[in-house]
């Protein structure tokens, strides 16, 4: 009997967890799987709506009583990089950039390794062996790049990288922790709004801002930032004002917010 994949893509909800971002919190995720021919088209389509990709997999949050996460990006027209900002990238002129096809090596894993036993020992990558690793790097449907940062043939940072119909989207990034002067994670992200920029591509998606979380805060200090939130996007113009209150309403019931989620083919 031959299978065919269902005309429109099936959401599930994950099992609450401990959440990352916030102490005290459990978080829930809002998935569907990411195949087929139309997974480029799905992907891009549900990432102008919050979602992020993790392999073959779209999620974004839909915790129970917290609407703190919200997907962030940068708007390239708006941007203008800051004093500090023109700082770093004067201090990384040296670097060079190498865009490869999605292929994991042994360089990367080590350097990967060295930055979750750095900046996340406790993490939930922690413990992620090699073989994980490259599924997380060659486990994609749709276009990738995976974009190296090299110093004389040393490799000094790296991001997994897709490429929207409206913009670039770093789905994962890691660096030399030892290089902490060089400030690799900035450098990473305003690489990214040049390439845009020479790509002619409106946005860099930076994954979620979460106002409350430390490990989070740097992103609001992009210009140009903009936040999906009530559906819709709109500027980061004040980051403090952002209550992070836990409220039984504060989420959508799973049915309605599955409702209203717009598919490729205009249907909701």
């Amino acid at each position: 009997m031959r299978h065919t994949l269902p005309i429109a893509p099936q959401f599930y909800v994950t099992a609450p967890q401990p959440c990352p971002y916030l102490a005290g919190r459990m978080e829930r995720k809002l998935f569907t799987a990411l195949q087929g021919d139309n997974a480029p088209k799905l992907n891009d389509s549900l990432s102008k709506q919050g979602f992020r990709r993790s392999q073959n997999v779209l999620y974004r949050p839909s915790c129970a009583e917290c609407s703190a996460c919200m997907s962030a990006r940068i708007n390239v027209a708006a941007f203008t990089p800051s004093r500090s900002q023109r700082r770093v990238m004067a201090r990384a002129h040296h670097l060079h950039r190498r865009a490869t096809s999605p292929w994991a090596t042994e360089e990367q894993y080590d350097l990967f390794r060295a930055y979750l036993d750095s900046r996340h020992a406790t993490g939930g990558m922690a413990d992620m062996d090699m073989f994980e690793f490259a599924a997380m790097i060659e486990e994609t449907p749709i276009r990738s790049r995976v974009i190296e940062y090299t110093d004389a043939g040393v490799l000094q940072a790296v991001c997994l990288t897709d490429i929207l119909d409206d913009g670039l989207s770093l789905v994962y990034s890691f660096f030399d922790p030892a290089l902490e002067r060089l400030s690799l994670g900035t450098h990473v992200i305003l690489d990214h709004v040049k390439i845009a920029q020479e790509m002619d591509l409106p946005y860099v998606y930076l994954g979620y801002w979460v106002p409350g979380s430390p490990k989070m805060g740097y992103k609001a200090k992009f210009a140009g930032l903009e936040v999906f939130r009530h559906g819709t996007w709109s500027p980061l113009t004040a980051p403090d004002s952002f209550d992070t209150a836990l409220h039984p309403l504060s989420s959508e019931p799973i049915a309605e917010q599955v409702a209203k989620i717009n598919l490729p083919d205009g249907r909701s």
